[in-house]
């Protein structure tokens, strides 16, 4: 069993090659995944590259992903157009603009060798305002419009050969931090939850290929444990969302791991061991790769029980994943032109030029 620990674990890499030493720990330790991020995105031959250099590096054929939702979160944005943000293709009205979007991202993410894109937010927005990282990136401020919109780029995405993952279950909908910050603490009622917050995902869990848990805390689910990260507690992945919503042999990621909810409140060793024990499948690490190790050497440490359910969801899911499109820079450009075209059907010519600013605040951590 030890030689398959690896598979829990997704991890971020360091730079824009595979560097000996990353190398040489992929090897070692061979991780279920990698998530890559703007520090690793210099060209689009670069890029198609890396993933090659991953995919070859890795003895089980590894899950690739990305932030690619639209606006500020969108890691390619970095080498070509920026699409339109959830929010300004929801502010359009039009499910067909949507649609294109999910099977641009979807063309787009093929062709460089990814295979899974950690979207569609399933969070809505009764405040565009609010300052707990979803601004811009919610497809309604109902829960309806968001079941509707993000439906559409959920089809046309998973169309296109790239699994998708809602996010961030159990929600920061109502949250009044940062959790990349600190942990958000979500005083909600569980009636309250399941006829708001839980709707998106219940509704889609069917179409949807994984969820990402994030790091909030909602008392009702936890009242024994106060300040304890949804990402860590049983209660919310297995008995609410496994057991309670359906989504009984799914693939479930922590979010990052790296983040201030995390850091601030639970010791290294402990957060992983709780985020298997809770339900959780992946573990992400994004940035701290000296971790990664670390993340390994306490899984070792856990029960045959305790990972063997998880390590079977995640080879249930690689069955699904789809190998790269043929890569050419000609086939890049002419998709690029598209995310353009879809900028300017959503935006306007004039409103298309500005690009959205990045957000100083978090742009250092690369977080969403």
């Amino acid at each position: 069993m030890e030689k398959h620990l690896g598979q829990l674990i997704l991890t971020g890499i360091p730079g824009t090659s595979l560097d000996p030493e990353t190398a040489k720990l992929i090897k070692a330790i061979n991780p279920g995944g990698y998530i890559l991020f703007g520090r690793n995105i210099q060209s689009a031959t670069q890029l198609r590259q890396l993933i090659d250099d991953l995919r070859a590096a890795s003895n089980t054929e590894p899950i690739i992903t990305i932030d690619q939702e639209g606006g500020r979160v969108s890691r390619l944005r970095l080498i070509g157009n920026e699409p339109p943000s959830a929010q300004q293709l929801r502010d359009k009205g039009s499910v067909e603009l949507i649609s294109r979007h999910g099977e641009l991202t979807g063309k787009l993410l093929r062709l460089f060798g990814f295979n899974l894109d950690l979207c569609p937010v399933l969070d809505f927005s009764p405040d565009d305002n609010a300052d707990n990282s979803l601004k811009g990136r919610c497809y309604g401020s109902t829960v309806a419009k968001v079941i509707e919109n993000a439906s559409a780029f959920n089809a046309t995405l998973r169309k296109e050969g790239i699994l998708s993952c809602g996010k961030h279950f159990p929600g920061y909908t109502y949250a009044l931090c940062d959790a990349h910050e600190e942990l958000p603490i979500v005083d909600r009622t569980r009636s309250e939850w399941l006829e708001n917050e839980a709707v998106p995902f219940q509704s889609l869990l069917p179409e949807l290929d994984s969820i990402m848990v994030c790091h909030t805390h909602y008392p009702f689910m936890d009242p024994d444990r106060p300040r304890w990260p949804a990402s860590l507690s049983s209660n919310a992945i297995t008995e609410v969302l496994r057991k309670e919503l359906g989504f009984k042999n799914g693939l479930v990621i922590t979010d990052d791991l790296d983040m201030g909810a995390i850091l601030k409140e639970v010791s290294f060793e402990e957060t992983i061991s709780n985020a298997m024990h809770a339900g959780n499948d992946m573990v992400m690490i994004c940035h701290r790769m000296e971790m990664v190790q670390q993340a390994y050497n306490t899984l070792e440490t856990l029960t045959r029980s305790a990972v063997t359910p998880a390590l079977e969801r995640i080879a249930t899911a690689k069955k699904r994943l789809c190998k790269p499109s043929p890569f050419s820079i000609e086939e890049f450009n002419a998709l690029d032109s598209m995310v353009w075209d879809l900028r300017v059907d959503t935006l306007g010519e004039e409103e298309a030029s500005k690009r959205s600013p990045e957000d100083g605040k978090r742009s250092p951590v690369e977080t969403y």
